[in-house]
Parts: C-alpha cells; structure tokens; sequence
C-alpha cells in the first residue's frame, strides 16, 4: 500500500525540519490503515516499532512517500514493514528518510489478545 503526505508548517520542529513525532504518527498510521484492510472488522493496536532511525532530514513542502508491506503474520499479530521516501518534485527522485517494521495486535473490547482471522 502507498499513501503521500505533504509536508506543512505545522508539520515543522523549532529548527524548520520535520517533527520526528509526527512521522512516526503517519507511519504508524499507515501501517494501522494496511492492517485494517487486510483484516476488516478485527480491533487492532500498536504494539510495538522496532527502530526509530531519521536517515535525513525533511523540509516544508516536501513530499513524502510511504510504503507499506505486510512482513510477517503471527498468530495474534501482524507485521507490516514501512519505508519513507523523501520524493523530489522537480525530478522525480526519491531519497530513503526512514523504515521500520510497525506490529499490531488484534483484541477484544476487553483487551485480551484475540487470534486474526486466516488470510
């Protein structure tokens, strides 16, 4: 799954740069949105991302590309891989700002684990 994302002046730290906090809000985002469509109807959370690593910086107006690939299936869980790509307007060029691998698991009202359906 692919989403975009322009970067906006609300979007911005006190140095002009993206705010880490809120790219890891759209990459958990669209890892949540890919899991809700490979497993309609299933309550699914964040449970875990497993490294936090900003590769460049990104700028106001940038356009970012984020891609989303289920890695693994586990039992009550589900893996998805996301990569950020820094896109260039002018040419087209894309330039890697991020990836990690974002896990969610499926529970009930409750809270307790529940077992996701087969795919």
């Amino acid at each position: 799954m692919e989403n975009r994302r322009l970067v906006l002046p609300e979007h911005l730290n006190h140095f002009g740069f993206l705010f880490g906090g809120q790219l890891l809000r759209w990459v958990d985002e669209t890892a949540w949105i890919a899991a809700t469509r490979d497993f309609p109807g299933c309550r699914l959370l964040t449970v875990a991302l497993d490294e936090v690593v900003f590769r460049k910086s990104v700028q106001q107006g940038t356009v970012l590309r984020l891609e989303t690939q289920r890695s693994k299936t586990g039992r009550t869980s589900v893996t998805y891989e996301v990569q950020v790509f820094a896109e260039s307007i002018e040419t087209g060029a894309e330039d890697p700002v991020f990836t990690t691998q974002v896990t969610l698991v499926r529970v009930a009202e409750t809270g307790q684990k529940l077992p996701l359906p087969l795919t």
